[in-house]
């Protein structure tokens, strides 16, 4: 459904079904590579990255707003 690749500071991600292509910057890419291919709850996602990025004090909240945003431009759907 997404094709993705990078471009120096940017990711472009191409949603295959709108044929609309994005430009992401950090934390949207690595969020949305959490993200695949399954899917992940809040909480899971928040400790996938804290673990990969070895963030001490990672706010649920920001990623919740990112989630949020990346909801509204179609890259990801709740189930």
């Amino acid at each position: 459904m997404l094709l993705v690749a990078p471009l120096d500071v940017f990711v472009a991600v191409f949603h295959r079904p709108s044929g609309i292509t994005h430009l992401l910057t950090a934390p949207a890419p690595e969020i949305l590579d959490v993200l695949r291919p399954g899917g992940a709850t809040l909480a899971a996602a928040m400790q996938t990255l804290e673990t990969r990025f070895g963030l001490a004090d990672a706010d649920p909240q920001a990623l919740q707003a990112r989630l949020d945003e990346l909801v509204a431009a179609g890259l990801v759907y709740v189930a």
